[in-house]
């Protein structure tokens, strides 16, 4: 366990209240907005970006030419102001609209939930992680749709991913859903490799998200959709 984590007396997954509003709005932030350096490092060692990258560089030594050598930064400050933008503007949208009224939106029906992970962490209580999950309908297959999964920094590799994930398969379960799906983006490989662990399965990658098609394109970000099937 985590030695940042080795103080919290006891953990409680339980639904959230109004009173979490501003410190989940906060965490929700602080956890999508740490996906940016991740994405500006892949999106620069694509064979594309590279390939420019390098090529600008050349050109500015081999012609000794400061025109050339701004365009290159121009370039890597273009691609760092994608893999920010793709993220932040994310989390500018989400705050605006589910994360602004998260009863309403997470917690008007029986079938869907929001829920918070809280312990007592060096001598007060935190909320240290959340999750959500929305009922679907599909024809007659009723399924669930895991949303805004987010774990505090302090307390990462301890397992509580894992159990707030597992809070939303049981709770899928007990519901009669057919399946539980999501959607992440190739930066997050941590996320997906949890989930592979708990047996979703890759079923889609595309490149439609909230903002720009060109902004998607410089960050190199696809959108990954996986699925668990649930047995009844």
């Amino acid at each position: 366990m985590s030695k940042r984590f080795s103080s919290v007396m006891q953990l409680v997954i339980r639904r959230y209240q109004p009173a979490d509003k501003d410190v989940v709005r906060s965490l929700f932030s602080v956890g999508i907005l740490e996906h940016i350096g991740p994405c500006f490092r892949n999106a620069m060692s694509g064979p594309v970006h590279l390939t420019v990258t390098l090529s600008l560089c050349v050109s500015s030594y081999l012609l000794s030419s400061t025109l050339t050598a701004a365009v290159a930064a121009l370039w890597v400050l273009a691609v760092y102001g994608c893999s920010r933008e793709i993220y932040a503007g994310f989390v500018r949208l989400k705050l605006r609209t589910d994360m602004q009224d998260i009863c309403g939106n997470y917690l008007n029906r029986p079938d869907s939930c929001f829920w918070v992970a809280e312990a007592e962490l060096n001598g007060r209580v935190q909320i240290l992680g959340m999750v959500a999950v929305v009922a679907k309908q599909d024809g007659k297959e009723k399924y669930g749709e895991l949303f805004r999964m987010i774990i505090s920094p302090q307390c990462r590799r301890t397992g509580l991913g894992l159990k707030m994930a597992q809070t939303v398969l049981d709770f899928s379960e007990r519901q009669g859903f057919s399946k539980v799906v999501l959607e992440t983006s190739s930066t997050q490989v941590a996320a997906i490799a949890l989930y592979e662990k708990l047996g979703f399965e890759l079923v889609l990658t595309h490149t439609n998200t909230d903002g720009p098609f060109w902004i998607t394109w410089l960050s190199r970000v696809k959108i990954m959709k996986m699925e668990k099937k649930l047995e009844k």
